[in-house]
């Protein structure tokens, strides 16, 4: 009888969580992006809105029939100032509305993640780093708008391009600035039942 090889899902189209869990040693078999309403709602915390995005997301595709008996995987990922979301530009004015507000300063990116196991048991969570700019010149913002790299990242920027250099210091999981902490995702994957180190060993998930 052949060995039992849990499936995982991804619930969301960014190709940055599928890298970060390709680095975990993980293939999703399937992606499968959530449609949801992501509006924050009045005077919501940032951590209770990431998580509750997730957990939606992650409701949300497991209600479909032909995902169940597997894992899923949600996330949501937004950045921070104060208590303001900055969430993903809609144009270039608003990118360098953006990037002018979080030049020279700190900010958050609070991750939210959530997952579902075959039996429907769920954990979720939230994860907070902390990220501080340099001060940004015109032309290093206008370069990095023309680029077209901010689209559809959360704060109009990717730590993971260009934007990197434009980051001073880190407090806590790198992971979690582009899309996906990854030391908190092992450790739910494992607490649900997920056998990630089997997994990663056999190379692959069928």
């Amino acid at each position: 009888m052949a060995a039992y090889k849990p499936q995982l899902i991804l619930a969301s189209a960014s190709p940055r969580r599928q890298d970060l869990l390709q680095q975990m040693g993980l293939q999703p078999s399937k992606i499968i992006p959530a449609d949801i309403d992501e509006t924050p709602f009045p005077d919501e915390q940032p951590e209770h809105h990431v998580r509750r995005l997730a957990l939606e997301k992650a409701r949300a595709v497991n209600a479909l029939p032909d995902v169940q008996g597997c894992f899923l995987i949600a996330a949501d990922t937004i950045v921070v100032m104060g208590r303001r979301i900055l969430g993903k530009a809609q144009s270039t004015d608003e990118a360098h509305t953006f990037l002018k507000q979080l030049s020279g300063r700190r900010h958050r990116v609070i991750s939210g993640v959530a997952v579902i196991n075959p039996q429907g048991k769920t954990s979720v969570k939230s994860v907070t780093s902390v990220v501080r700019f340099k001060t940004l010149s015109h032309d290093e913002i206008s370069t990095y708008i023309e680029s077209g790299d901010w689209q559809g990242k959360a704060g109009a920027y990717g730590i993971q391009g260009f934007a990197g250099c434009f980051v001073q210091q880190i407090k806590g999981s790198y992971p979690n600035i582009v899309g996906l902490p990854l030391f908190e995702t092992k450790n739910m994957l494992e607490g649900l039942g997920f056998p990630v180190l089997t997994t990663i060993r056999e190379g692959q998930i069928t």
